[in-house]
């Protein structure tokens, strides 16, 4: 009889295993560091060259092993941390699925040198593809030094899936970050193509924060604590003040492992209710300890999601703990009942005698006119100045471009009718009827601004009086480098000093009244945010930059304003159609229009 159902061979076995555990660069560095952790190592070395394409190197001071656990390491399902299905529900170490390093075995060529503290010769294996070439040994330092070179090297469709390099080394970042912040007894040191790019001593929690993120961290941090019998709460979170437009610095830990958990990211922000402006987020460093009985963390292939038995509870506690931080620390708003405010009087005040205050009416108010009073007032010379340098710019692409959209004509009228409830705006252009997003049209004009500036020709820069320096952290200073020859063709004028500080020495026109340090900060945490594919990166950072200068929905516009605005938008390509490639607004003909309501 045929049979058509076979066991797969080993090596098979491996590479799809790796499929699930090792998807990129960082996913090897995430084990490699782990099972140094798990040797008990309190000095840890990480290389990295070609963003882990070409090397990644792990250097520990921990336990070491002897010939024969150097050999059985590399086998499927070997472990040292599981002996019975039961120690499932005790597990306090990383790494234990005994799948890691085999799977990078089988997908690189790996060489492991490893010596025991008390023997006075160690280990070396090599090993190509999952097959030993060399087992043998050497001479070497105590505790383990893995290097993993060629990373996907017989699997060319899964290495050419790998992103720029700039990406992938702020994967390795961030995955550093994750580790360092976990264990903050350990000492860690981070090399990229030869240059230290990181090093942070053993010591509390807070100093590995400021150590990773810079010493500006250490006045925004309000430390959380809370003990109960179910769970134990400890570590950081942000003032609200310091809470930003994207989800940077959040951090889950749960028994010293980093997890993802949107349920308990939710208890986070309601307990900063009421205190977070829309579209912000707080940063965190949360420890939880846990029974390790009352979890289940062999849910994912990856161990980023935990399994919480009473998930409900730990919510409410963390929910209050926050609040509680925040209260105590008086960050959030609260009331002293015990002092009567009619008696507290500045003393600059003390002495002056209280002034009765008067009462005046406007006799010409009449509450049926027609003006809209909670318009803001603003100047249409001052619309126009803020136009100036987007007319020129946006009409200088459009003749590069030669106009070739068909659907947009010239000389036609375009006459402003009003906006609706601060978003939509609504127009006349020709004897058709406009309504559109008013944000959306003004991403429009800036993305074809920027555009031309990144293609053809570098904006001007308004220099500084007196430059701003700025101390990044590890991976926003890689996101800098990358991103920097782009910002200087826009205006922007920032110089890279080294050992992650840069200063800032001129902005575009449209950021004069932007405070430089946040628009720098924001612009670099939008572009690490932004996850679109097969993107060019000049695309990418116009579409950054013009969402964080376009006009936002809410903001009255007077009709001179509207007006600029469409001209503006109708002159670019292919108006209609935003950079996402949604629509800007809708055009109807009078026919359309009249049909549409009849339907109705």
């Amino acid at each position: 009889m045929k049979t058509i159902i076979q066991i797969l061979p080993e090596q098979v076995a491996n590479q799809i295993a790796a499929g699930e555990v090792i998807q990129r660069p960082a996913s090897a560095v995430k084990e490699m560091l782990e099972n140094a952790i798990d040797a008990g190592a309190d000095q840890i070395t990480l290389l990295i060259n070609d963003a882990g394409k070409e090397l990644i190197q792990v250097i520990d001071n921990g336990c070491g092993m002897n010939t024969f656990d150097a050999r059985m390491c590399f086998e499927r399902h070997a472990t040292s941390k599981i002996r019975k299905a039961e120690d499932l529900h005790s597990i306090h170490t990383m790494g234990f699925r005994g799948e890691a390093l085999a799977s990078i075995a089988s997908v690189a060529q790996v060489e492991l040198k490893t010596k025991l503290h008390d023997e006075e010769t160690g280990t070396q294996i090599i090993i190509e593809g999952g097959k030993v070439t060399s087992h043998e040994a050497c001479s070497t330092s105590s505790g383990s030094s893995l290097s993993v070179k060629n990373l996907f090297f017989n699997l060319p469709a899964r290495r050419n899936f790998l992103k720029s390099n700039p990406v992938e080394t702020r994967h390795i970042i961030e995955e550093y970050n994750r580790v360092a912040l976990a264990y903050p007894n350990v000492s860690f040191k981070l090399m990229i193509n030869g240059t230290e790019t990181s090093q942070v001593k053993a010591g509390n929690m807070r100093h590995r924060i400021c150590s990773l993120f810079g010493q500006a961290y250490d006045e925004r941090l309000v430390p959380i604590d809370e003990d109960t019998r179910l769970i134990k709460i400890s570590g950081y979170i942000l003032k609200p003040e310091f809470a930003r437009k994207t989800r940077g610095e959040q951090y889950f830990f749960v028994n010293n492992r980093f997890i993802k958990d949107a349920y308990l990211n939710h208890a986070i922000l309601t307990g900063y209710k009421d205190l977070l402006s829309q579209g912000s987020y707080p940063s965190y460093f949360i420890h939880l300890s846990i029974d390790p009985a009352n979890i289940d963390v062999n849910i994912h292939p990856t161990k980023h999601e935990i399994k919480f038995i009473d998930e409900k509870s730990i919510y409410a506690i963390l929910r209050a703990a926050v609040k509680r931080s925040l209260g105590r620390f008086s960050v959030s708003p609260s009331l002293d009942f015990d002092v009567d405010p009619a008696i507290q009087i500045p003393l600059s005040k003390y002495k002056e005698k209280p002034v009765q205050p008067s009462i005046t009416v406007n006799k010409n108010y009449n509450p049926f006119a027609t003006s809209d009073l909670r318009k803001e007032k603003e100047s249409p010379e001052s619309w126009d100045s803020f136009y100036k340098d987007l007319n020129r710019s946006t009409k200088t692409a459009v003749e590069v471009q030669q106009k070739v959209d068909v659907s947009i004509e010239e000389n036609i009228p375009l006459r402003a009718i009003g906006q609706y409830a601060g978003t939509y705006l609504i127009a006349q252009y020709g004897s058709n009827f406009i309504i559109g997003d008013q944000q959306m049209m003004h991403e429009k004009v800036l993305y074809e601004s920027f555009l031309f500036h990144l293609e053809h020709q570098a904006a001007s820069s308004q220099q500084s009086l007196f430059p701003n320096t700025i101390q990044l952290n590890v991976k926003q200073a890689e996101t800098f480098k990358e991103i920097n020859p782009y910002l200087k063709q826009v205006g922007f004028d920032v110089q890279d000093f080294g050992k992650n500080t840069i200063a800032i020495h001129g902005l575009p026109s449209l950021a004069l009244n932007e405070n430089s340090e946040s628009l720098l900060l924001e612009l670099i945490d939008d572009f690490e945010q932004s996850n679109i594919p097969n993107i060019q990166i000049k695309e990418k950072v116009a579409r950054t930059l013009s969402k964080r200068f376009a006009l936002k929905r809410g903001k009255i516009l007077e009709k001179v304003e509207i007006e600029s605005l469409l001209n503006e938008l109708m002159n670019s390509p292919s108006p209609a159609i935003h950079p996402s490639g949604k629509l800007c607004y809708k055009q109807m003909t009078s026919d359309q229009l009249f049909n549409w309501i009849q339907s109705k």
